[in-house]
């Protein structure tokens, strides 16, 4: 796939996105259901934080996830292991270079791959050709710009920035859920209909405090330290300044929102 992963692929990064997946299950999936009998391909899969989730929701559904990353779909059977389903079959692909047939699919699914893409469009395209007509796409990316916290800190919204900035660099967009919509629609899907998931937490929600402030969001931000400061973007002492802020809306009086965009989209005719 086109598109640097900006996050990397270490051990730190997996279980972060096992905490993000792990902490959004109901806010972004309560309503990802397949019927039985359904093929579907997940495009992206990494680690198999989503797939966990798509297997267990719709069992009587069959799953063909696919990533470039061999080490990350090692991690991803080991996941999907884990939780005894046996309805996904792992395959190294590229979304650019789909190794199936016209139609092979019911619907396609995509969480969290869209962002790091420079053309999303394109890849959307392709999803479409190996989907039924009258099947779906699912698209799930959050905004960084979509980012809001008390107290407020300009240090960790330079941070934020740095990470949007190298994720631009690499050819992604780390504000690309405010264009799921237009994005879908240019790629050719009829009635695209796209909600905004919004995460806001407080000390009342401790399970987010950790799950998603400080495990996910802040954990992200944190992964990019050594390359912003390598590329001029901030100074060390500075990007540390913006990690304790961010950590600081995690603390008892503090608040976090950030807003994830799906949208699901039909193949036509």
């Amino acid at each position: 796939m086109s598109g640097a992963y900006v996050h990397g692929y270490d051990a730190r990064e997996a279980r972060r996105l096992r905490d993000q997946a792990s902490s959004l299950v109901e806010l972004l999936h309560h309503d990802t259901v397949y019927p039985a009998g359904s093929l579907v391909l997940e495009a992206g899969c990494g680690v198999g934080a989503q797939t966990v989730t798509l297997a267990t929701s719709s069992p009587d559904a069959a799953f063909t996830s696919i990533d470039v990353s061999a080490e990350s779909l090692a991690r991803a059977r080991d996941a999907v292991a884990g939780v005894g389903a046996t309805n996904v079959t792992f395959q190294r692909a590229d979304l650019f270079a789909l190794p199936y047939p016209p139609a092979s699919f019911d619907h396609a699914f995509v969480c969290f791959v869209l962002e790091h893409l420079a053309q999303p469009v394109d890849a959307l395209r392709r999803l479409q050709r190996v989907v039924k007509p009258g099947g779906t796409i699912t698209v799930i990316e959050g905004d960084h710009g979509s980012t809001y916290f008390h107290p407020d800190d300009t240090d960790a919204h330079r941070a934020i920035q740095c990470l949007a900035d190298l994720q631009e660099r690499g050819g992604g967009n780390a504000n690309i859920g405010r264009e799921v919509y237009p994005r879908m629609v240019e790629a050719g899907l009829a009635d695209v209909r796209v909600s905004p998931r919004m995460v806001y937490v407080d000390a009342s929600r401790p399970a987010l405090v950790d799950g998603f402030t400080r495990n996910t969001f802040t954990a992200m931000v944190q992964g990019v330290r050594e390359p912003a400061i390598a590329a001029g973007l901030m100074d060390a002492a500075a990007f540390d300044r913006g990690i304790a802020g961010l950590l600081r809306a995690a603390e008892d009086d503090g608040v976090f929102c950030y807003t994830f965009f799906k949208g699901v989209g039909v193949v036509p005719a």
